[in-house]
């Protein structure tokens, strides 16, 4: 692995002495800063700051950047911590919470981060949220804070919304907004069949989704804060949005106004819709790459599922994938690709529904999940990331894959099976 020089030059004046350090850091397959993660003994937010807790040590752990203690060394919030005996235990960062909340329902995470080899604090910083319930996010932004200190690669990810839909029983789901743990949840559209949610832009203000709520099914947009609702465009059979340009002036959508699903181009500002693909069977789940200049699709034009590309503009055709004979659910970043694939067999000896990544610009292939049902992946902002759904031994799951650490992660769905998701 690359190593990764995190030099940080601390002039503090704290009741250590004044202190000008250097904290070096250096990241390797062997190498991660330790770090003690505390809550104050004289607050009285025990309950929720215990949640936090364990969160944040999640999200540093998922980072891959630091090593998180399972050690126990509780101070007052305003006390320093005892040097000694923490680096004895081999603490390099003891981050130490308080919190407090106001009469209007507001909660402030309170935070002080010391780097133990310096003798120095070296991040002191509050969170604020006007509802408790949405303390993962204060979770989330710490270690945002801390992994922004040492000038590691981002993981700003953490601190957006993920929109999923949720079956709620024969012909019903609804759609939610959670932090990426679902520790956080939220129903925003429910009643009757709601399906296929897509952020409508980076700034996560309005949704696109599905709705079998009208006379046929029909993509509307939907502004979640103030509830404002447009009819984008129905269809006979199927239709969903699959897709978001750069600048969310245009959108892919999948319709079957007149048989076979094809994916349309639609023009937000201008309301226009112009057919991108033309074939008589399926065309589905279109994706943008290239800058906006092409899009992947998933197709049955060679008699199976399968993965192609094609220009906007020009109704030429490339196949992609030539591995296995059931490709679907793609999702693309710049040149990189990630699909579902359904294999013949695993180490378990099942059929199962695994993700791949690929690049257009090499012939690499490479396998990331190995069990149960892996579907509709979705590239972080970033192309580090990888969130999909999982649905293994009856648990529906959000999972993330960290690319460049091949680690992965699930967090199961408390309110049904999920149906899609995206962030």
């Amino acid at each position: 692995m690359k190593k990764i020089l995190l030099i940080t030059l601390l002039i503090i004046s704290t009741a250590f002495a004044a202190v000008d350090a250097k904290l070096e850091i250096v990241k390797n397959a062997n190498t991660l800063p330790k770090i003690l993660i505390s809550v104050a003994s004289d607050t009285v937010e025990i309950s929720t700051l215990s949640k936090i807790k364990d969160l944040l040590s999640k999200d540093l752990e998922i980072s891959g950047h630091f090593e998180v203690l399972n050690i126990q060394n509780i101070i007052k919030y305003e006390e320093l911590p005892d040097i000694n005996t923490l680096s004895t235990q081999g603490v390099d960062l003891y981050l130490n919470l308080s919190a407090v909340k106001n009469v209007s329902g507001g909660y402030s995470l309170l935070t002080k981060l010391y780097d133990i080899n310096a003798q120095a604090m070296i991040l002191e910083k509050s969170f604020t949220t006007s509802r408790e319930n949405r303390y993962p996010f204060l979770a989330h932004r710490t270690a945002i804070s801390i992994n922004d200190h040492f000038k590691a690669p981002s993981i700003k990810w953490m601190d957006k919304f993920v929109i999923y839909s949720v079956y709620q029983g024969a012909g019903k789901a609804n759609i939610m907004i959670g932090d990426y743990t679902l520790t956080y949840r939220k129903t925003i559209v429910q009643g009757g069949l709601n399906i296929f949610p897509k952020w409508a832009s980076s700034d996560q203000k309005s949704i696109y989704y599905t709705s079998y709520n009208y006379a046929k099914p029909t993509l509307v947009k939907l502004n979640i804060f103030t509830r404002e609702k447009k009819v984008i465009m129905n269809s006979d059979g199927m239709i969903a949005a699959s897709d978001v340009s750069n600048d969310a002036s245009k959108v892919l959508i999948t319709a079957s106004p007149s048989g076979q699903p094809d994916i349309y181009s639609y023009n937000v500002n201008t309301g226009s819709k112009t057919r991108v693909t033309t074939y008589s069977g399926i065309d589905v789940g279109g994706q943008y790459i290239e800058d906006d200049s092409r899009i992947v699709f998933v197709s049955d034009r060679l008699g199976s599922p399968n993965i192609f590309a094609k220009s906007i503009n020009s109704r030429g055709v490339e196949k992609l994938v030539y591995h296995s004979k059931n490709n679907s659910s793609a999702t693309a970043f710049k040149d990189n690709i990630v699909y579902a694939s359904k294999d013949k067999n695993n180490e378990l000896g099942t059929r199962a529904f695994n993700l791949y990544l690929m690049s257009t610009k090499s012939d690499d292939l490479k396998r990331l999940t190995s069990s149960g049902t892996n579907q509709f992946p979705k590239f972080s902002p970033d192309g580090e990331s990888l969130l999909f759904i999982k649905n293994y031994n009856g648990v529906s799951s959000i999972g993330i894959i960290r690319l460049n650490f091949n680690k992965s992660y699930l967090f199961p769905s408390k309110n049904g099976r999920i149906q899609s998701i995206d962030w």
